[in-house]
């Protein structure tokens, strides 16, 4: 029988190595679990298709519209190119995401970081607050794809009017959580600091900083899917060339493998896009617990 643990000793705490272990165990099995969702997904797919429910034509199956790789890399070639081997064709489909995502990043970027400041600055100066408050309240239930027009008047055709976009769809949403995340930092935070002898700027910046930054990360991530189906349909419409002119392009010339192709590369890439910004969120929130709600999972 094993003895008592002496009073007063410290709990074991575990070794980096068992730490990191955890670490990848804990990855290799949400890895797994991504697979078998993705997998079920797939085999219902097919299983239609076996069984005559599903259409090839209307609703081709993975193992069609993923069987001739090459055919589908020629559509994203530039006009006038005679692109046709599969190491060169992969270049264009490469440009083609390139140019999406940067639209994308560029737009949640200005519009996280904009909507923060303005936020901070309409409770900090009165005046700027009873000036701008009332015109981003009515401008904020406006669609982003009403402003299309407006986009393509003030910034004529290009990256401009997508990036302005994705802009629109978080800069109004991250305003407004802004202002709520600031009025509920608990007053006890704000008076210890003050007892402290904190300045105004010190408050902000060791204080309410560090309390609303958590839930405007979850704010932007939950917006960074409607940020891709904004850019997706300026592109579309023919503001840029990019993954959204593809699947107008496909559904013009009735091309549903190619469809299904280029909703696979938007699905992987908003995937990817919502896994780093979780990596982000951790490395700027480092104080924040990652198995927290706000910590991200």
């Amino acid at each position: 029988m094993s003895a008592p643990p002496m009073a007063g000793a410290k709990p074991a705490t575990p070794s980096p190595s068992s730490a990191k272990q955890k670490r990848l165990a804990a990855a290799l099995q949400r890895s797994l679990w991504w697979l078998a969702s993705v997998g079920s997904l797939v085999a219902i797919w097919e299983l239609c298709w076996l069984a005559g429910l599903a259409d090839p034509l209307l609703l081709p199956p993975p193992h069609i519209f993923l069987a001739n790789l090459t055919e589908q890399f020629k559509f994203f070639a530039p006009a006038g190119s005679s692109d046709d081997g599969e190491a060169g064709g992969l270049l264009p489909v490469l440009a083609v995401m390139a140019w999406t995502s940067m639209r994308v990043i560029v737009g949640l970027a200005l519009g996280f970081v904009g909507g923060v400041a303005v936020g901070v600055a309409i409770r900090y100066f009165r005046l700027f607050g009873l000036l701008t408050l009332p015109t981003i309240t009515l401008l904020t239930p406006i669609s982003p794809v009403a402003w299309l027009p407006v986009a393509v008047f003030v910034f004529g055709i290009g990256d401009m009017p997508a990036i302005f976009l994705v802009f629109i769809s978080v800069f109004f949403v991250i305003v407004l959580s802004t202002l709520s995340q600031i009025d509920n930092v608990p007053p006890a935070y704000l008076h210890v600091a003050r007892i402290m002898g904190a300045t105004k700027h010190q408050l902000f910046r060791h204080v309410i900083l560090p309390t609303i930054l958590p839930s405007l990360f979850v704010t932007l991530r939950l917006n960074l899917f409607a940020a891709w189906m904004v850019v997706l349909i300026a592109e579309a419409v023919g503001v840029g060339a990019g993954l959204g002119q593809v699947v107008m392009m496909a559904r013009n010339t009735f091309n549903s493998s190619l469809v299904f192709f280029t909703m696979t590369l938007i699905g992987l890439l908003g995937y990817g896009f919502d896994r780093a910004l979780l990596l982000v969120q951790r490395r700027v929130l480092w104080w924040v617990d990652p198995s927290s709600p706000v910590g991200g999972k």
